[in-house]
């Protein structure tokens, strides 16, 4: 278990700017598409543009973005330096960043993706990571330890919208619940946990889930969970505002975060355009989300 962080933790961060900004994740997804839908070469340099128009158009106006590493990491390198620099620019201008990486494994190794995703000495790092605990939820703790340490966050993928994935989290487990509902009660547990051990000074826990926008409720209770929550779905896979609301109600203020980022992105490359979404987005969740 980690030691309790010195400074504001993630859930912290998150409840004040979302209090500020909004609810919305705007994601950051510099797909080969989109990078021909602005304009722009399907190079390291084209992410770079695309990234940085992102920045500058969501910055004090949306709480928090969540870049998808996959279309950095698919340039190599350079592409990996532009995540590097993104993740930098993105927090000096006030936002929060959730690194969407989906990492996990064992032992040595998910230490080791601790080190790159949530150590303050990595230029990886953001605010939060993504992370799969198909190896075994408890395979996670170097992860969650340092998430707790360093005041960020590890968003575990527990209930996701894609069909190919609901075959396997809806299954039943030896427990007799579902394995995304297995993983949730462990989300919840861990929270419980780490929350007691910094004695009540915090209402989020580092330890949050993504559990699809567009699922129905399952037998767990996500008002016990205790941590944030990436809600994905709204827009282009057709959950709206009153849905999230509807799913997430009861949940602890500031916790949850929609996340959009194609039906925000095609508005691109004009910032103003990317702007104007986020913002209508933000007023329709405020609305629905009161």
């Amino acid at each position: 278990m980690g030691e309790p962080a010195s400074e504001a933790t993630f859930g912290d961060r998150l409840r004040e700017a979302c209090e500020r900004y909004g609810p919305l994740c705007a994601g950051i997804d510099p797909s080969a598409a989109l990078l021909g839908a602005w304009g722009l070469a399907d190079t390291a340099h084209g992410v770079d543009e695309f990234a940085q128009r992102c920045v500058e158009a969501f910055a004090g106006h949306v709480a928090i973005v969540k870049p998808q590493v996959a279309f950095f990491e698919r340039h190599g390198s350079a592409g990996m330096a532009v995540l590097e620099s993104l993740v930098a620019t993105a927090r000096s201008a006030g936002l929060l960043v959730l690194c969407d990486a989906k990492r996990g494994d064992i032992d040595s190794t998910c230490e080791a993706y601790a080190d790159a995703w949530l150590s303050p000495r990595s230029a990886l790092a953001g605010d939060a990571v993504t992370a799969s605990a198909y190896l075994g939820f408890d395979a996670l703790a170097p992860m969650f330890d340092a998430a707790e340490e360093h005041g960020r966050a590890v968003f575990v993928v527990a209930r996701s919208s894609n069909p190919e994935g609901r075959p396997i989290q809806s299954a039943r487990s030896a427990s007799g619940s579902t394995v995304d509902d297995d993983l949730l009660a462990s989300v919840a547990r861990r929270n419980a946990t780490w929350l007691a051990a910094v004695g009540g000074a915090h209402s989020i826990g580092a330890t949050g889930a993504v559990i699809g926008a567009t699922l129905e409720p399952s037998e767990f209770d996500v008002r016990g969970l205790g941590g944030p929550i990436l809600a994905p779905g709204l827009g282009a896979q057709g959950a709206g505002p009153a849905q999230i609301a509807e799913r997430f109600a009861g949940c602890l203020p500031g916790s949850v975060v929609p996340s959009a980022s194609r039906s925000v992105l095609v508005n691109g490359p004009s910032r103003e355009g990317l702007r104007a979404e986020a913002a209508r987005l933000n007023e329709s969740l405020a609305r629905a989300l009161v």
